[in-house]
């Protein structure tokens, strides 16, 4: 597989000719704001982050899983029917490294010896992730810091360089090389392209000012940590408002409900978050996480202790920076880690 370059002034052909095999979305600008939409207008490329990741595209907010019927009636009545439709071949131009990196978190939360979550890999199966490099992180980021970095080539099929007039494209899988292949106006890269995308990619790591020290967390028991004092200090500020959740590339959480109107019925899963009082209130009425202090507690735990226990050590953070920038009241997961990590 072999470095490809092209010209910016043939992007917007490269992305249409791609159209011909792929829905393409790629990151434009909403208002103030950057999304992923459908590929039909302006590319941005000098974008330091879009408001959301690019999660939903295989982890939706809200999704359908299954159809029934209550009509005693109908010969299938109270029968669940999968209604998972099969995605159609997708390609993500644009995306930042971090979240990359969180789809591949979320890949392993997603299966395991025994169970893989088809509404998940079906979607991910049929999507090309072509990545571009973040040559202008955000004072927030500390990617470097859990395992990832502003050119990480984790979970991306090809990885873009921004070379000014140029773009130098990294295929990195076999899906990412046969996207390539039919796409138009690229051509070989030189020895000199491929070293200015080797002095991006220092440059931008250099640039990464926030420090993040995690090595200690590993070494303390879950008692140890979860009984910690500065947790009652954390969630005076919060607000269990819930945007940290929201807005992170690796919070998986759902809750699963049946919506029924009329005799015909819908399981939906939906997105939920532990900064909900109802997170894992029980039938009973009993609620092992009742306060503020509880819910806090479990979401920095979760991303710094739990998932590292059941994970083979990998954090359950990437280090983006949304919920610091986001938070209405300054609660920063840098300070929070660096207590964790020091206690």
């Amino acid at each position: 597989m072999a470095d490809m370059i092209l010209k910016k002034s043939a992007l917007a052909d490269f992305i249409k000719s791609l159209g011909g095999s792929y829905k393409v979305f790629v990151p434009t600008k909403e208002g103030p704001e950057v999304k992923f939409a459908p590929a039909e207008g302006e590319v941005l490329l000098d974008y330091q982050n879009s408001r959301l990741s690019p999660k939903d595209f295989f982890f939706p907010q809200s999704e359908r899983m299954f159809e029934y019927s209550v009509d005693t009636s109908d010969e299938d009545a109270f029968i669940l029917k999968d209604v998972a439709a099969n995605p159609e071949p997708t390609l993500i131009f644009g995306v930042r490294p971090c979240d990359a990196k969180a789809f591949v978190v979320l890949d392993k939360i997603f299966k395991n010896d025994q169970y893989a979550d088809t509404y998940w890999f079906s979607k991910r199966e049929a999507t090309v992730l072509i990545g571009l490099g973040c040559q202008s992180p955000c004072p927030t980021c500390f990617c470097t810091s859990v395992g990832g970095g502003p050119f990480h080539e984790e979970g991306l099929d090809v990885l873009a360089y921004d070379l000014g007039d140029g773009l130098l494209f990294k295929p990195l899988t076999e899906k990412g090389q046969a996207a390539l292949d039919k796409a138009e106006g690229l051509t070989r890269a030189d020895d000199k392209a491929v070293q200015e995308g080797t002095r991006l990619k220092e440059e931008a790591e250099t640039a990464i000012s926030s420090k993040v020290e995690t090595g200690n967390i590993d070494q303390k028991t879950v008692l140890d940590l979860f009984n910690a004092s500065f947790w009652e200090e954390i969630q005076e500020r919060c607000l269990n408002c819930g945007v940290c959740t929201f807005v992170c590339p690796t919070c998986h959480c759902f809750d699963i409900q049946d919506e029924t109107a009329g005799k015909i019925g819908d399981r939906v899963r939906n997105w939920d978050t532990c900064m909900s009082w109802l997170f894992t209130a029980h039938g009973s009425g009993h609620n092992p996480r009742p306060d503020k202090t509880s819910r806090v507690r479990q979401r920095f735990m979760h991303k710094f202790k739990y998932i590292p226990i059941k994970r083979s050590g990998d954090i359950g953070c990437v280090g983006c920076g949304r919920c610091i920038t986001l938070c209405p009241v300054n609660i920063d997961v840098r300070d929070v880690v660096q207590k964790m990590n020091a206690w």
